[in-house]
C-alpha cells in the first residue's frame, strides 16, 4: 500500500527554474529567493514472503529488503511485519530539519523532482502503520439467490476474525454501490451491516469495485479490499483493467472469493485474477460454503503476515509508470518468494476525487 504526506521545502531559485515550474513570465531578480510548496510522496508497499510451500517466513529485518524504483536504489523509511510495531530505520547525521519540520533542499528539486527526506515524524509514521483499512464488497445482484445466507456467515466470521487495531467498511452492490457500513472498529455494526443485506438486481461488480477503489485511495497505511463475487459482471459500464490501474496506482490491494469455479467463467476468471495479482492480493475460487469461509480465512492470514515498507522516493524525472523490484538480500533468502506490487503510475488528480490526502501516484499537487 502507498500514501502521500505534504512536505513544505523551501528552496532558492533563479529565474529559469520559475519559467520551468510556472510555465510562464516572471519578472524577479537572477538571486531572488523564491518559497515553493513541493509535494513529497511516500510510498508504501505490502509485501508477502513465503517458502516454497506457501508458509509465511516472519522475522526479518529491515536490512533483507532491497527496494529500488526504476532501478535506482531506495532507502526504506519505516518498516513493520504484520501487526506488529513500526521500525524506523537508522537516519542520516546529515540530515537537517528546520523548526516548521521541512528540509532545505537543492535546487533541483524546482524541477519536480522527488524528494528522500531522512526523517519522517512520530505522528506521520503512527498515521502510516496504524492498523489496516479493510473494504470488504458484497455481490447481492440476482446471482445471490442461492447460497446467501451461507455468504452473510463467511464474511461474518471474517469480520470478527481481524485485529482490533483494524478499521472495517461494508459495502454491498448489484446495479448499484451501497456503503451499508463506512469504515469503522465496531464489529457489531459491520456484522449487523452483513445480516442486512438483500439480493436483488443485476451485477455491475467493476463500476462498484472502481467507486470502493477512490474511497480507499486517500487513505493512510495499509488498505485492502475484499470481493465476494457469486457471478459475472452484466451490468458496468467500465473494464476491469481500469479497475485494476487504479487500484495498484494508488497502493490498495485486491482480494476476491468467486463461487464460481475457473471453468466456468473463464473470462471473469482471468479478470479477478489479473485484478488481484497486480494489486499483491490473490482470488480465490470456492464451490461450497466451506471453501468460502478457507477463503477468507486465507485472506486473514495473508493481510496478519505483511511486512510493509515505505520510502520516499530518490529524485526521478520519470512522471508516468515507475517500476518497483522488491529482492530479499542474506544468507538463504534466495529460495523465499515475494508477492507485491511491481509499480505505480503518477495520476492526474482529475482521476480521483477523494479532496487532500491522496494517495502516492494520485496526488494532486503533481504536474
Amino acid at each position: 500500500m502507498m500514501m502521500r504526506n505534504k512536505t513544505v521545502v523551501s528552496v532558492g531559485v533563479g529565474l529559469s527554474a520559475l519559467l520551468l515550474l510556472a510555465g510562464e513570465p516572471r519578472f524577479a531578480a537572477q538571486d531572488e529567493a523564491t518559497h515553493l510548496r513541493v509535494t513529497v510522496n511516500l510510498v508504501q508497499l505490502n509485501v508477502a514472503v513465503t517458502d516454497s510451500k506457501g508458509n509465511y517466513i516472519s522475522g526479518l529485518h529491515p536490512e533483507n529488503f532491497q527496494i529500488t524504483e526504476d532501478k535506482i536504489a531506495q532507502r526504506i523509511s519505516t518498516f513493520e511485519e504484520g501487526n506488529g510495531p513500526a521500525i524506523r530505520p537508522g537516519q542520516s547525521s546529515e540530515a537537517q530539519t528546520a523548526g516548521d519540520g521541512s528540509r532545505s533542499e537543492p535546487a533541483a528539486i524546482a524541477a519536480g523532482a522527488d524528494t528522500d527526506p531522512d526523517r519522517i515524524s512520530a505522528a506521520e509514521m503512527a498515521s502510516t502503520m496504524a492498523g489496516a483499512n479493510i473494504f470488504i464488497l458484497f455481490d447481492t445482484s440476482n446471482y445471490m439467490y442461492r447460497g446467501f445466507v451461507y455468504a452473510q456467515d463467511a464474511i461474518s466470521d471474517f469480520v470478527r476474525s481481524m485485529d482490533s487495531a483494524s478499521q472495517i467498511a461494508f459495502y454491498s452492490y448489484s446495479r448499484d454501490l451501497s456503503r451499508s457500513t463506512m469504515l469503522t472498529a465496531d464489529r457489531f455494526r459491520v456484522v449487523n451491516g452483513v445480516r442486512s443485506t438483500v439480493a436483488g438486481d443485476d451485477a455491475a461488480l467493476y463500476n462498484s469495485l472502481l467507486i470502493t477503489v477512490k474511497d480507499a485511495a486517500s487513505l493512510t497505511g495499509r488498505k485492502a479490499i475484499v470481493v465476494f463475487s457469486n457471478g459475472p459482471d452484466n451490468a458496468s459500464s467500465v473494464p476491469p483493467e481500469d479497475v485494476a490501474e487504479l487500484a495498484q496506482d494508488t497502493g490498495t490491494i485486491i482480494y476476491i472469493v468467486s463461487t464460481r469455479l475457473a471453468q466456468e467463467d473463464p473470462v471473469s476468471t482471468a479478470a479477478f485474477e489479473r485484478m488481484s495479482k497486480v494489486t499483491g492480493g490473490k482470488a480465490y475460487f470456492a464451490g461450497t460454503w466451506r471453501k468460502e469461509k478457507q477463503a477468507f480465512a486465507s485472506i486473514q492470514e495473508d493481510l496478519s503476515h505483511l511486512y510493509s515498507v515505505s520510502y520516499y522516493p530518490q529524485a526521478n524525472p520519470n512522471r508516468g509508470w515507475r517500476s518497483i523490484s522488491v529482492k530479499l538480500v542474506g544468507p538463504g533468502m534466495e529460495k523465499y518468494h515475494i508477492r507485491t506490487r511491481d509499480g505505480y503510475r503518477l495520476l492526474p488528480p482529475t482521476q480521483i476525487n477523494t479532496g487532500n490526502n491522496l494517495a502516492a501516484g494520485a496526488s494532486a499537487d503533481q504536474p
